[in-house]
């Protein structure tokens, strides 16, 4: 009867509202069904672990600042190469 995006909604929203009742009322259902699709779905702070014990958003966090300090140390080598060879330059047309 109700779509896997509706019950993934109204699961969100028991979780938010911090009520499967008040959810429930304001969707117009019964709190049961919210109930049993929340046994379901996991909730959003419910993010499954890995081996090493982060879970896959903290691992995501993790690459992305790896590859965030590895960006800002070629940024900053081509910063100074660019200052060397400008310099450079000048020297050179001065003469």
């Amino acid at each position: 009867m109700f779509d896997e995006t509706f019950r993934k909604m109204a699961v969100e929203l028991s979780y938010a509202k911090g009520s499967v009742q008040e959810a429930a009322y304001e969707l117009g259902i019964d709190s049961s069904r919210i109930t049993k699709w929340r046994q379901t779905h996991k909730s959003p702070g419910q993010l499954t672990t890995t081996a090493n014990g982060l879970t896959q958003e903290q691992q995501l966090i993790r690459r992305l600042q790896k590859e965030l300090k590895e960006a800002e140390l070629e940024r900053d080598i081509l910063k100074k190469a660019v200052s060397i060879f400008s310099k450079g330059d000048r020297k050179s047309s001065d003469l």
